[in-house]
């Protein structure tokens, strides 16, 4: 593959360059992350620049300019250590636009330019991870109303997004999900937020809805189509975290690499070291094999040919060493890695969670696995 830049794509990473030189938004990020709050500033700087137009299309004001020059643009922030993660949604409208009714996607376009969160999904509930056939939110038509009940769990911005697509199933018919688009201003809604060891910038919440009324024009998509609707934007999302972790990791990688070459012990840099170089060198081999990876399959999502296989293969590959990167540079850095108030501590605990954030490891080596072997069956 050619990892060339067009000249629009170079100029949209150059003007990301400059947003990112313009200020300290380390500490900015380092406060949001203490008080658990978005970073909305700094999102909305983004989107001052198009970062949520990039994979809007042209028919909706959006410049279309695909999942290449979206990791691009993830790859430039990563550099600077910044929270990309809670920059998931803005790319998103491709669900919306798709599954969403004409009033559901003009709610949604709204929000396009503000740097607000707009929507996220509902589905895990508490004994329904993994298994999300498992879920027990049911919908109940009654008096030509829809009465959602239930209780999910883990919910990433919930507690500030204005929009949750929440699946449920037909309290009549068990096997029939659905998924609904709420308000989240509505009675019947309750949120507790939770504490979580990183990602601190976005919230997770449990959410519990007490018959919470809807009509049917609430409907997120076609009424039964919940579950595939689900699946098909696992992939997307499986992509993200991974082009994410890669990024930030380039960040850990070069704090690590600058310290190495001017902390002295024994006479000379710790750079100097055999182990060091050991550690230097796995890491440089782990970027390169993300890089890699990521940009392969955003290539192949925009000509669409990305495959679920590719993209579980890409998160599960992409967190684990993108984790091993950062944990090697925070071991280089030692105390000055551990203690005080280094980036770093930051950026390990968000790609700890990301192991299980999007689809855990074990999920990731299940689909993995499947697709691989099912390419060689009888």
């Amino acid at each position: 593959m050619d990892f060339r830049l067009n000249d629009e794509q170079q100029l949209f990473v150059d003007n990301v360059r400059e947003l990112m030189q313009r200020e300290n938004w380390e500490a900015y990020f380092a406060e949001c992350d203490r008080t658990h709050t978005y970073p909305e500033r700094w999102v909305k700087a983004l989107c001052d620049l198009g970062f949520d137009l990039i994979m809007l299309p042209e028919a909706h004001g959006g410049l279309e300019l695909g999942l290449v020059t979206l990791t691009a643009v993830y790859e430039e922030l990563g550099r600077w250590g910044a929270p990309t993660y809670v920059l998931y949604q803005l790319p998103c409208f491709d669900t919306i636009l798709r599954e969403g009714s004409p009033a559901q996607i003009d709610k949604v376009l709204a929000y396009v330019g503000t740097g607000k969160q707009i929507w996220n999904s509902a589905c895990t509930e508490p004994g329904a991870g993994s298994d999300v056939g498992s879920l027990q939110t049911t919908y109940t038509r009654r008096d030509g109303k829809i009465y959602l009940n239930g209780h999910k769990t883990f919910i990433t911005s919930s507690a500030h997004v204005p929009f949750l697509v929440v699946m449920a199933r037909n309290s009549e018919d068990r096997d029939c999900f659905t998924e609904f688009f709420l308000d989240m201003s509505l009675p019947g809604i309750r949120i507790e937020p939770l504490e979580k060891l990183g990602l601190r910038m976005d919230s997770c919440s449990d959410v519990y809805l007490d018959n919470v009324e809807l009509d049917e024009s609430d409907i997120f998509g076609r009424e039964g189509n919940g579950f595939s609707r689900g699946i098909k934007d696992f992939d997307f999302e499986r992509f993200l975290v991974a082009a994410s972790d890669y990024a930030v990791a380039i960040s850990a990688f070069e704090d690590a690499a600058r310290y190495a070459n001017v902390r002295v012990q024994f006479g000379k840099p710790i750079g100097r070291f055999q182990l060091n170089q050991l550690k230097f060198t796995e890491m440089a081999i782990k970027l390169n094999a993300m890089k890699n990876m990521v940009y392969e399959a955003a290539w192949h999502y925009d000509t669409d040919e990305m495959t679920s296989t590719q993209a579980a293969m890409c998160k599960y590959y992409c967190v684990n060493a993108a984790f091993a990167v950062v944990d090697d540079a925070m071991q280089v850095m030692a105390g000055v890695g551990v203690a005080g108030d280094h980036r770093i501590q930051r950026i390990w605990r968000d790609l700890r969670v990301d192991r299980v954030s999007g689809g855990t490891d074990e999920m990731m080596i299940l689909t993995v696995a499947k697709g691989v072997l099912r390419q060689y069956a009888n």
